[in-house]
């Protein structure tokens, strides 16, 4: 075999173990595992949900938690964004759904945009800038340059209190809340969005009948 065919050989060996190792790295994240209790890791048991985390709608006191960790410019996550609309309306009051934020540092603007949805919070108005910011995605995404006027036009566009919502985007704890759901899902060991939860159990999504197939065995577990 002359030298310059073995070289080829090798460069398309290790072309092909650095695309392993990225898939691997990819798929990580949705691997169907509870967070780490105190026997297994020696320390706290680290939640999916915190007291402080944002529930959208109204559940029943025994409801099942799914828990979506989200980049607002992550297009995984504006893909599933109506699947799991479709759920809070099949379900109902048996699944609360609970919101946490987790920016990208690779999204330019995923930051901004989870600054608008906590500004929004603060004024009961969560989940209308969430839906607005995920059915709006392609209209801003993809760019280096900050969209914080065009999520500022959003809440204009919504009604929401302007003098408010520039107050909150200009407080350092709004941006602390948005840095504290962060700091959770990277000490859940959290790569990638969407993450989903259900009952504090990540999801591994090969399909997005693997997260309706999730509520549902939590809810016969409860029966």
């Amino acid at each position: 075999m002359r030298t310059s065919t073995r070289i080829q050989i090798a460069v398309v060996v290790v072309l092909l173990i650095v695309l392993g190792a990225v898939i691997l790295w990819m798929v990580k994240p949705f691997q169907n595992e509870a967070a780490p209790s105190p026997s297994a890791s020696g320390g706290p048991v680290v939640s999916s949900v915190a007291e402080n985390s944002h529930r959208i709608g109204e559940a029943d006191e025994n409801a099942v938690v799914l828990t979506e960790f989200l980049d607002f410019e992550c297009e995984a996550c504006a893909a599933v964004h109506p699947y799991v609309e479709d759920l809070r309306a099949e379900y109902g009051g048996k699944v609360q759904f609970v919101l946490r934020y987790f920016p990208l540092p690779g999204h330019p603007n995923s930051g901004p945009a989870a600054l608008a949805a906590e500004a929004s919070a603060q004024q009961g108005k969560l989940e209308e800038m969430y839906n607005k910011l995920l059915d709006s995605q392609e209209e801003w995404s993809h760019s280096d340059e900050s969209r914080a006027n065009v999520f500022r036009g959003y809440a204009e566009e919504l009604g929401f209190d302007m003098a408010a919502y520039d107050a909150a985007i200009a407080d350092p704890a709004t941006e602390d809340r948005v840095r504290y759901d962060f700091d959770a899902a990277v000490e859940l060991g959290l790569q990638g969005t969407p993450s989903i939860f259900v009952d504090d159990r990540l999801i591994r999504l090969t399909s997005l009948d693997d997260i309706r197939d999730a509520i549902d065995a939590a809810l016969k577990a409860r029966a």
